[in-house]
């Protein structure tokens, strides 16, 4: 419906025009990229501008992208490649991808704004003779953006590898992956803005990958299996439509939702990421505002989309100290074509479901 709110980018950004052209373009390919034939070198150019389109907006070099079918593959795979004889040390609020990618990794904890805690880690490479450090760019709950310069040269004094999920950041950030010195970091193309089914794997020049899925040789050996070229094809074309530098506005419309709430913040403190807020209820539970905000036509969430189904108590605001407030913040990510007028939009939605709730939940549900 017109009328409604999507305020859930950080599960999935809208398709952005661009991306749904050159996905248009791509479906009527009925060549295989992998082909040699007139057929199939039209889809490998089609293939290879996406790639050059990825690594231009991120800082690699496009020999050094692989092509995967989303984030999630793309972290397992540096993950698969990078871990073996390495102790494995993994932010205490990284995404369930990464998580589930690590068992029995070492948490490193994170301050009570979110961010990384330096001396920890410090600390946890000194004990470790051979690492692999993974950590987000930006946490996809609260938005708090970890200091990577810093956790990078920590890696580097130690001899530490890196491996960085800028799945939320990227598009909302400048990140330019040479520049950061991270030997691997992975992307998803709908939350740039592209179609879901896509991702990327930037590589440090001269690194070897293992493939996760050993296949016919595609993508240099690094990675087997057909690629799926529209959805390639628009998440090319959204990385190179994102623009960071609209990152102003996105934070104006979010310091406005903010301000109006009148709520305590998850992360507030912290340099985060301009489109998201995690705002905590402190007599509600999470689930129970999401129901009624979405009946109000405002899409939200309490928390990763991937946890979507199975509703416990945030592990990352549990990192953060918060305790019972961990069950009782919801997360508003602002799309990158979000209305100017989102702020009074959402906070009268707001006090509908406060005044409706109040008898439930008592006094201060927001408004």
């Amino acid at each position: 419906m017109s009328d409604d709110l999507y305020l859930d980018a950080n599960a999935t950004e809208p398709l952005r025009p661009e991306a749904r052209a050159a996905v248009l373009v791509a479906l009527d390919l009925r060549g295989n990229p992998s082909s040699v034939h007139a057929d199939g070198r039209a889809a490998r150019r089609v293939l290879e501008t996406a790639r050059s389109q990825i690594a231009n907006a991120f800082g690699a070099r496009a020999q050094d992208v692989v092509l995967t079918a989303g984030g999630t593959e793309a972290n397992a795979a540096a993950i698969h490649a990078l871990a073996p004889g390495r102790a494995v040390l993994v932010g205490a609020t990284e995404h369930p991808a990464v998580l589930a990618a690590t068992p029995g990794a070492t948490p490193i904890p994170v301050l009570a704004d979110g961010r990384l805690d330096l001396a920890a880690l410090d600390t946890l490479l000194t004990c470790s003779d051979l690492a692999l450090v993974c950590v987000m760019a930006a946490n996809n709950e609260t938005g708090v953006l970890h200091p990577l310069s810093e956790i990078a040269a920590l890696c580097r004094r130690h001899g530490a590898l890196l491996h960085i999920d800028a799945v939320q950041a990227a598009g909302r950030m400048a990140l330019d992956f040479a520049g950061l010195g991270a030997d691997t970091m992975a992307l998803s193309g709908h939350k740039l803005g592209g179609p879901k089914g896509a991702g990327a794997l930037l590589l440090r020049p001269g690194l070897t990958l293992a493939p996760l899925l050993a296949g016919g040789g595609q993508e240099r050996g690094r990675r087997g299996g057909t690629e799926a070229l529209p959805a390639i094809a628009g998440m090319g074309a959204a990385a190179a439509a994102a623009r960071p530098q609209d990152a102003a506005r996105l934070g104006r419309l979010r310091d406005a939702i903010e301000a109006g709430a009148g709520l305590s913040v998850a992360g507030q403190g912290a340099p985060r990421l301009p489109n998201t807020t995690s705002l905590i209820f402190p007599r509600m539970p999470a689930e129970t505002l999401v129901i009624a905000l979405d009946l109000e036509g405002v899409r939200v969430s309490a928390g990763s989309a991937c946890s979507s189904g199975k509703v416990t108590r945030s592990h990352v605001l549990t990192a953060m100290g918060l305790g019972e407030a961990a069950g009782h913040a919801i997360r508003v990510s602002l799309p990158w074509d979000a209305p100017e007028d989102v702020a009074p939009r959402f906070l009268a939605a707001l006090a509908r479901v406060g005044a409706r709730l109040a008898p439930v939940a008592g006094p201060s549900t927001g408004g």
